[in-house]
């Protein structure tokens, strides 16, 4: 009963008028931007994290929920319509969904990515409100050896899972880290890495790391890719799938659920990895594989189902243990920082109405998608004929506004410039951001987990690997870095070989 009544809290939180209205507004906002190519939820969330300071902490994680879950569904779109995914998720839709609009059927795939979704994110959704109480139940029991070990497997995990060389991602992890340091020392009040900056005895703004390397940045990046730019435009018509595509992409949306919310709650790429994974089932189990590729309903119902319960359940690591997996759930830590609130699982017990109220949003954010957005793609799909020189003046106007607005420091300025100028340097040299952000966050945690491990343990290393649970975190971070270095070792001890010979 006691899941009853949690949700019941839910329910008498998101159903509040304000509460309504910021979940839409999230989703509104998450699926423009999904639509709109080379503007994905990170540089979003980073741009709108100073006005969620005028909110209060509820409305504001609703409303950054949305945006990440409402993305989902809008890459769908640009990928359906004009074979250009305006999320990396959704890449994997884009094979089977344009080939069904170039055939005529746009409705009808359309209209699967959206039922694919809802369904994929009500089940998920209900995952999350089952699971996250025991979890935090059982976090609630560790002390800080735990919480250092299970930050260094969340760190080593966003390593291997990191696009490109593994050595860069670690790279950028420790960039993370130190950055995370500047400021003053909470134990002995000795100010560190300040460079003589004053105004860096706080430490750094996540707000400028955020709108810096995701949102100048990628504004950068799309300003010298054409592809981002200049787009067709596809007409749309008939958006009822009929009796046939219906038994197709049932069992599909099925097996995609599953595959979505086992893999969510992986750091790193969990929906980009699930709705690939969903995909490949899906085609190993067909009795005509040869049809994907052009225009199998299937393509589409899988990887849509499989992403957008990715994006539910990765929010399970971070309401239950404070830990964030991704840029998105990283951005969300930060906020709640912000406000004043811990990250961790005390969350359940001392601010039910927040963990409960973001929870059931997701299920009302879920079916404002379905009844927002196959009746607006006409709108959406005029949307991307708009001039990215239109867009990317007021992108930059907007963020600069509510960086200056949060402290009324010009130094935010400087710093974001900073940020967006060395975001952008880092991708020419093929090293991925989010590894740096997921750093800077858990960066302050984990040394501060250290030194209380330390102060536990009279400096003796042993008390990490004397407990069961620290030891078991330690060991499969190992195992986790192990297996992603030794591809690249054998890979090049076979190119050392092969030039030998």
């Amino acid at each position: 009963m006691d899941i009853l009544n949690n949700l019941g809290i839910g329910f008498s939180i998101a159903l509040q008028p304000s509460k309504l209205l910021y979940c839409f507004v999230g989703t509104l906002v998450g699926t423009l931007i999904g639509v709109l190519p080379g503007i994905g939820p990170t540089a979003t969330i980073a741009m709108l994290l100073p006005l969620t300071f005028a909110l209060d902490p509820t409305s504001a994680l609703i409303m950054m929920a949305g945006i990440y879950y409402g993305a989902q569904y809008g890459g769908s779109i640009t990928a359906i319509l004009i074979n250009l995914p305006g999320e990396s998720s959704s890449a994997v839709t884009a094979l089977d969904g344009y080939q069904m609009a170039r055939q005529g059927r746009a409705g009808p795939a359309l209209a699967t990515a959206a039922l694919g979704s809802f369904f994929a994110g009500t089940v998920a959704t209900l995952i999350v409100a089952v699971a996250a109480p025991p979890l935090s139940a059982v976090a609630l029991k560790f002390g800080p050896p735990e919480y250092f070990s299970l930050m260094v497997l969340g760190l080593v995990a966003s390593v291997i899972i990191a696009s490109g060389a593994i050595s860069k991602a670690l790279g950028m992890v420790v960039l993370g880290i130190l950055l995370g340091l500047v400021g003053t020392d909470r134990y002995t009040a000795t100010p560190r890495f300040t460079m003589g900056f004053f105004e860096l005895a706080d430490g750094i703004e996540i707000i400028s790391i955020a709108v810096g390397m995701f949102g100048l940045t990628e504004i950068m990046r799309n300003l010298e890719d054409e592809k981002t730019r200049d787009v067709m435009i596809t007409r749309v018509t008939g958006l009822m799938p009929t009796r046939e595509d219906i038994r197709a992409m049932t069992a599909p949306i099925l097996r995609g659920t599953v595959i979505g919310s086992a893999l969510g709650i992986l750091p790193g790429g969990g929906a980009v990895l699930s709705s690939f994974a969903a995909y490949m089932v899906e085609k190993k189990v067909s009795k005509t594989p040869e049809r994907f590729g052009k225009g199998a309903i299937e393509g589409v119902a899988a990887p849509e189902s499989a992403n957008n319960a990715a994006a539910q359940t990765s929010f399970i690591p971070m309401l239950t243990l404070g830990l964030p997996i991704n840029a998105v759930s990283a951005l969300m830590i930060g906020a709640m920082i912000m406000q004043g609130i811990v990250p961790g699982p005390n969350i359940v017990v001392e601010q039910p109405t927040l963990f409960w109220g973001v929870i059931v949003s997701m299920w009302v954010g879920n079916l404002m998608l379905v009844l927002l957005n196959l009746p607006l793609v006409g709108i959406w799909v005029k949307l991307l004929s708009v001039p990215y020189y239109v867009l990317f003046p007021a992108i930059v106007a907007f963020s600069t506004i509510g960086v200056f607005s949060v402290n009324s420091n010009a130094f935010d300025l400087y710093s974001i410039s900073v940020f967006g100028l060395l975001g952008y340097l880092l991708i020419k040299l093929g090293c991925e951001p989010v590894p740096l952000l997921l750093g800077f966050v858990l960066g302050p945690m984990l040394e501060d987990q250290l030194r209380r491990s330390m102060i536990l343990s009279r400096g003796s290393a042993a008390i990490f690997f004397d407990r069961p649970i620290s030891l078991t975190f330690l060991v499969i971070a190992l195992a986790v870095f192990c297996m992603g270095i030794i591809p690249s070792i054998r890979q090049k001890r076979e190119e050392v070989f092969s030039e030998a010979d």
